[in-house]
Order: structure tokens, then sequence, then C-alpha cells
């Protein structure tokens, strides 16, 4: 009969160890990133540090302006440096879109070959009424190549664009996004 206790008792404390002087289970922790990594396909990064940019404009109205000029203005010995100054005064998604125009120009050889260049003037630049931090910028431009006849002849085109701005500080205003309609 003691013996039969005693199972009694070491079968019970197995199922309740608390409550027989072992040791309580550990508060669970959170998993490791690595764990996390494993489970979710995912690691967790911590977010990128806040971008600035270069030569930021006093309102909003000027930053899309500098912005679109710069922008429609190129030859293709300059079309990639352009893209890359752009990208070093924008922030966020227009940043993206330079930077990667840049990579795009700087080896295009058809580009080169063709001599292409583009000028233009920007002649509107509207703030939309339901969002405060977004314009619309319409400009007139002209392609023009050296070495090809593949522009001769086309007239001077108008063009749509959405800008979206950010204010870096009080009174520093930047491109934060762009996205040409046509």
């Amino acid at each position: 009969m003691i013996v039969v206790r005693r199972i009694a008792l070491i079968a019970a404390c197995a199922l309740v160890p608390a409550g027989c002087g072992a040791t309580p289970h550990k508060a669970r922790t959170a998993p490791s990133k690595l764990a996390q990594a494993e489970a979710t396909h995912e690691y967790p990064s911590p977010p990128p540090p806040a971008q600035t940019a270069a030569h930021p404009a006093n309102t909003a109205a000027q930053a899309v302006r500098a912005f679109a000029t710069a922008y429609i203005n190129w030859t293709a010995a300059s079309v990639a440096r352009d893209m890359a100054s752009l990208a070093a005064r924008s922030v966020g998604q227009a940043r993206s879109a330079m930077t990667l125009a840049a990579a795009e120009t700087a080896d295009d050889y058809e580009l080169q070959r063709g001599g292409i260049a583009n000028q233009g003037t920007v002649e509107a630049v509207a703030p939309l009424p339901a969002q405060p931090d977004q314009y619309l910028v319409v400009t007139l431009e002209s392609t023009s190549a050296t070495n090809t006849t593949a522009y001769q002849g086309l007239r001077p085109a108008w063009h749509v664009a959405l800008a979206t701005v950010t204010e870096q500080r009080p009174g520093q205003w930047v491109l934060s996004g762009w996205q040409p309609e046509n």
C-alpha cells in the first residue's frame, strides 16, 4: 500500500511539477530572429534610416517645379548624371525611381548612339485639392536626336506627372514621389 501511494504521489508530481517543489516553467521568450525567419521566411530587420535630400526648396511648389525642370531637360551625355542628381535631391519613391533611371540610362547604347536629347518647359504646377502634398505637373517637351532621323519632325508634346512632396524640415521641401502619367 505504501508503494502504491508513493507511485501515486510521484505521478501527481509529474503532472503538476510546480506544486511539488519543482521549478516552474520559464516564461516564453520572443523567438530569435533566426527562428522567426525560419517560420515566416522573412528576416526581420530594423527600419532604414530616415532619408534626407540635398538642396530642399523653400516651398512645395518650388520643389516640384525645380525637380520637373531638371527631369525634362537632358542630353544623352548628361541623362544618367542628371537622374542621379535628382535622386540625391529627393527621398522615398522619387529617389528610387531616379536611381533606377540613372542606372538604366548610363549604359543605354541606343540613347548614346542616337544622340537623343529632351528639352521642355514646366507649364503648370498645381496642388491637388483633396491631397495637399500632391501636385499636378504639366510640361511641354520636345525630343530630338543628332545621329538619327527617328525624331525628325516630331512636334512638342504635352506631358502630365503627379508629384508628391515632403517637408524635410520646417520650410524645406523635397520630392518624395514622381509619377509620369503619359
